[in-house]
């Protein structure tokens, strides 16, 4: 349910209703709209009688939600959330790229990728410190050191550290040294590991299920902003159908579906979607033209020896080449790219 107050409302009588209504056993979220508040009302809310709210002299209207998610519905908070991470932010008009390898490698290897795409105009670093792999016996990753190679060049570079956490023990760690934290695509319903990352202080990166539709990914997300983090970013990273020639089916249709059903940024990730470098620029522009809040890229110094998805990396030049094209058709959008 959600409870709209009139415009210029005094913030007391906006808390005052909100006790009357935690009375009935609801959690109430209060959000600030362009000149009104908005009280989302968390719980059963089926014996709650709307006419006695509505009669409130410092209440515009009241809305049943039928959705099963609260806090991630626009419903409840029509205005688009800006994810802010050092310098960048993503959402409401924000575009944000973030880029870099797969898996982190080298010293070497990351502060050079970092300097170069930087330079190019991403905003944030990206790199698998911890490798989800479908076989046991593939590269898993560098683990803890590898963290602490993304420290490095997050140093020599400025920018923000993006990487996937895949458990819940590592929590602690990822708090002191990461600056957004990604939920692959395999744990997105990792619930137990959503409520954790829920009680974190950093930015979330939700990447969607290879199969999943678009409630279940919000609800996703409902778990981790039910314990207390707003702050979460979804990510369309291709989702597996019938067709073989791709890795995955990039769903264009889920930006502007996304876009009506919650107020969350969505990025698209094209490398994985493609799962070929050749495909990378055409499905980027795609995700700008359906109205997509950045992007998060594949790149790679050396490609042909990377220990994980060379195929789809981009090279820093690539990478370049793409950063000028995307700039051209994120302003005919109506959006800016902050860097």
């Amino acid at each position: 349910m959600v409870v709209v107050m009139k415009p210029n409302v005094a913030q007391e009588d906006i808390e005052k209703l909100a006790a009357e209504l935690e009375q009935l056993n609801l959690k109430v979220s209060i959000t600030e709209g362009h000149g009104c508040s908005i009280l989302g009302l968390i719980g059963d809310t089926t014996a709650v009688d709307m006419g006695k709210i509505t009669i409130n002299e410092h209440v515009e209207r009241v809305m049943r939600v039928s959705e099963p998610y609260k806090k991630a519905n626009r419903k409840f908070h029509p205005d688009d959330t800006v994810i802010t991470v050092g310098n960048a932010k993503i959402g409401g008009g924000n575009f944000g790229v973030i880029a870099g390898p797969c898996s982190v490698e080298s010293e070497e290897q990351m502060i050079e990728v970092a300097l170069r795409v930087k330079a190019a105009g991403a905003s944030m670093l990206r790199g698998g410190a911890f490798k989800p792999r479908t076989s046991p016996y593939a590269f898993q990753g560098m683990g803890e050191v590898g963290l602490d190679l993304l420290l490095l060049a997050k140093e020599a570079s400025g920018l923000p550290i993006v990487t996937e956490l895949m458990s819940a023990k590592y929590i602690d760690l990822f708090e002191e040294k990461v600056d957004v934290v990604q939920i692959g695509a395999r744990n997105m319903q990792n619930f137990d590991l959503l409520k954790e990352v829920g009680k974190m202080s950093k930015p979330i990166l939700l990447k969607r299920g290879l199969s999943n539709t678009y409630e279940e990914w919000i609800m996703s997300a409902e778990y981790i902003m039910s314990e207390g983090n707003d702050n979460v970013i979804l990510c369309e990273r291709g989702i597996r159908t019938f067709e073989t020639y791709t890795r995955n089916t990039l769903d264009v249709s889920a930006i502007p579906c996304m876009k009506r059903m919650s107020h969350l940024p969505i990025i698209v990730d094209p490398s994985h979607s493609g799962g070929t470098s050749w495909l990378v620029e055409s499905l980027s522009m795609a995700g700008i033209a359906a109205g997509c809040d950045g992007l998060i890229v594949e790149v790679h110094n050396d490609p042909a020896h990377a220990k994980c998805d060379g195929q789809q990396c981009l090279t820093p030049h690539q990478f370049e080449s793409l950063m000028d094209k995307t700039g051209k058709l994120v302003d005919l959008m109506g959006k800016h790219i902050v860097k």
